[in-house]
């Protein structure tokens, strides 16, 4: 049984676990649910543990997903505040969200919001309306635990032949970076940095400059600077051919699938995925002459994410300019991963 075609949930989008949805196949296992509220994505996942020895990539077996572009951070930047026309998109997501869980009988739960009700002077009402309209309880976690979410999401995807990988997450409001290395004890945090400009902030911030080629470089050269104090921070103990990049955002896995020419994006083709990072800036070099028009026409793209994408783009290039890895490894998989991670050990 694939998602419902209710109007209000519009078509399966990028960063779903599409074709994945199985109700009668419902595993045994407890189900846990655990809803990522970021600045520009409403994401949701319901999933059980994987049986042992059938886990590949994946400790989860995964019965439902969901996830809507509500851009709850729209303006937040410039007011401070969640606008009511935000609010109104974001609570009519987790009404959705919530139907979800309600129909999977779910277990246990954890819903987060980032950096777009961090910012927000008003993150109460959203935190009220929330529990009020959706029954949902949203936790507004800080700028630390969401990096060490994302590593834990991230952290299975560290290529065996490495020493370690160095994470990013590209999101709407923020961008995390976080070098793990590999221990006995599992990967370990050497360091992790939140820098509060994601591809929703830089749009607002540059304007029609961010929809072409000259604020592309703009934009590539101002997140460089932001970023160089922690790659100087790394140093020499940072061996580029030791320690390859693991990206996770829609800014990352759009790129990838753009990289394996598909026609339009595929989860299982992308995440886990392994790309040499001069392709992957082959491919942000063609797409930095486009105009949103053109990025729009293109499939793993689309119109709701064509105007955040040179943005996106100018980060991806800043950091791989910064820690010029040969290979980079792609994560559909991060903050909602690291969630069921943390739940699926208190049972």
């Amino acid at each position: 049984m694939m998602l419902s075609r209710d109007p209000r949930e519009g078509r399966s989008v990028h960063g779903q676990y599409q074709g994945e949805t199985d109700v009668q196949a419902r595993p045994a296992a407890p189900l846990l649910a655990v809803l990522d509220l970021g600045t520009n994505n409403c994401r949701l996942l319901i999933a059980a543990p994987a049986a042992p020895g059938h886990r590949g990539l994946s400790e989860f077996k995964v019965v439902d997903s969901f996830s809507r572009i509500v851009r709850l951070g729209e303006g937040v930047g410039q007011t401070g505040l969640l606008s009511p026309a935000a609010l109104d998109r974001t609570i009519e997501a987790l009404q959705i969200c919530a139907d979800h869980s309600r129909r999977h009988k779910v277990t246990r739960t954890r819903a987060i919001a980032t950096q777009a009700a961090r910012l927000a002077a008003n993150r109460d009402v959203l935190i009220a309306r929330a529990r009020a309209e959706a029954g949902i309880e949203i936790e507004v976690i800080s700028a630390d635990e969401e990096a060490d979410l994302a590593a834990l999401g991230c952290a299975p995807l560290i290529g065996r032949r490495y020493r370690g990988a160095l994470v990013f997450d590209i999101g709407g409001g923020s961008t995390e970076i976080i070098w793990l290395v590999k221990a006995p004890q599992g990967p370990q945090k050497r360091l992790s940095v939140s820098v509060p400009v994601g591809v929703v902030s830089l749009a607002e911030e540059y304007g029609e400059a961010a929809r072409d080629r000259a604020g592309f470089a703009a934009m590539q050269n101002a997140m460089a600077e932001r970023f160089a104090g922690f790659a100087q921070q790394m140093g020499d103990d940072y061996d580029p051919k030791k320690f390859h990049l693991l990206g996770t955002s829609g800014t990352v896995t759009t790129l990838a699938a753009i990289a394996l020419r598909l026609p339009r994006y595929i989860r299982s083709r992308v995440d886990g995925s392994w790309h040499e990072t001069k392709r992957m800036i082959s491919v942000v070099d063609r797409l930095s002459d486009k105009n949103v028009a053109s990025l729009a026409a293109i499939g793993s793209i689309g119109a709701e994410r064509a105007d955040l994408m040179l943005p996106g783009c100018a980060i991806f290039g800043a950091i791989c300019s910064l820690w010029p890895s040969p290979m980079l490894r792609v994560a559909d998989r991060g903050l909602r991963e690291g969630m069921l991670r943390q739940l699926a050990e208190g049972l």
